[in-house]
């Protein structure tokens, strides 16, 4: 069986991931799928932080566009990261593992507020450590929260879990002729204008040089495969 490449990971998972087959909301079979994927990792020896979106509840940028004010609709896209982070909590938790939740946007009755020390603490625990609340700022994407808490907690690469198998020069989904990428480095991302991730998360990463994993999360054991370096994904090297 092959081994980890690395101690300690962020995983960044998408609010969508959640949807499985629903159109809003959380499927409750996906949600089991990834907290028992997130724990196999763990069960590897791995180190393991989570970083999860909102969209399968709420997208600040889209409920901008409906005339809220933009630090309003942010604040309300944070507060649906805290909201799923709880939910895969529980899901992991039924799989016994070990877990907490850390939010940027404090809340201490429902989990605990997020310092990189306390991050760093539980990590070395043992613990899964879900990271929510965005950055805490408005404005800032969940990418952006991932590659900010990779370089804050030390983690020595991002994985990106994605509805497709890594990084193509053009849209997989609308073109068949479009070229995945192996292997890139992140001056060639940024030289193909790859969108990799969004450009400040994208940049911060390039910044802390962290290894960025893009990987389809859609088959079982994926992200325990990518940990693994198996299956079809992008890895783009500093």
């Amino acid at each position: 069986m092959a081994k980890p490449q690395y101690k300690r990971v962020l995983v960044k998972v998408s609010g969508e991931a959640l949807l499985g087959s629903e159109s809003l909301g959380l499927h409750a079979l996906t949600l089991n799928k990834i907290a028992k994927d997130l724990v196999d990792v763990r069960k590897l020896g791995v180190e393991v932080a989570v970083v999860i979106g909102g969209g399968n509840l709420v997208r600040g940028a889209m409920l901008a566009d409906t005339g809220i004010e933009r630090a309003t609709a942010d604040a309300m896209g944070m507060l649906g990261t805290v909201m799923n982070a709880l939910a895969l909590e529980d899901a992991i938790k039924k799989q016994g593992a070990t877990v907490r939740t850390l939010s940027a946007i404090p809340m201490a009755t429902i989990c605990e507020p997020y310092s990189h020390q306390r991050g760093l603490r539980h990590l070395s625990a043992g613990h899964i450590v879900m990271l929510a609340g965005g950055t805490g700022n408005p404005y800032f994407t969940t990418d952006t929260t991932a590659a900010l808490r990779a370089a804050e907690l030390r983690c020595e690469a991002i994985f990106k879990a994605t509805s497709v198998d890594g990084v193509y020069d053009s849209d997989p989904k609308q073109n068949r002729d479009a070229k995945r990428f192996d292997r890139l480095t992140h001056d060639e991302a940024l030289k193909r204008n790859l969108k990799v991730m969004d450009a400040s998360a994208f940049a911060l990463a390039r910044e802390a040089k962290l290894p960025i994993i893009v990987f389809s999360i859609r088959e079982s054991g994926a992200i325990a495969a990518a940990v693994k370096g198996e299956g079809k994904s992008t890895v783009v090297l500093p």
